[in-house]
């Protein structure tokens, strides 16, 4: 049986905020590059393009806080198809800090949310308000 992640392992960074060495292992979960961003100030040890909404649920949810539950419900079930790349999330976080970068403007409606959550095996969508962070 894997070892248990803990919550505290799997923390949320937008692309814009500066590294920190308590990011641990840094990848970026969007599907496209952010803007503004180089690769130097990125300073990624990954980037899983693969893991984010497919482009039509992204432009379908275009962080819309309205059709928030859906997207955490389709978004869920997109990554439960994608079972390797989860694994190789969860391998990450069982080994220690691993940080989920992202671009979206929106710290509290956003795809890393309802990743971090299903990496952890927790039921989503949480309440935007209870969204953890």
């Amino acid at each position: 049986m894997a070892a248990r992640i803990l919550a505290a392992n799997v923390r949320l960074k937008r692309a814009y905020e500066p590294v920190d060495a308590e990011d641990g292992t840094r990848v970026l979960v969007d599907r496209l590059w952010p803007r503004g961003v180089s690769k130097v100030d990125a300073a990624l040890d990954q980037w899983i393009k693969e893991i984010a909404p497919s482009t039509e649920l992204r432009k379908w949810f275009g962080h819309d806080p309205a059709r928030w539950d859906e997207f955490c419900r389709r978004y869920s079930a997109e990554l439960h198809q994608n079972t390797e790349l989860l694994s190789q999330l969860r391998s990450l976080a069982r080994q220690g800090p691993l940080t989920l970068v992202y671009s979206a403007h929106d710290e509290v409606h956003n795809d890393a949310i309802v990743l971090r959550e299903v990496i952890l095996g927790r039921q989503i969508p949480h309440p935007p308000e209870t969204a953890p962070r």
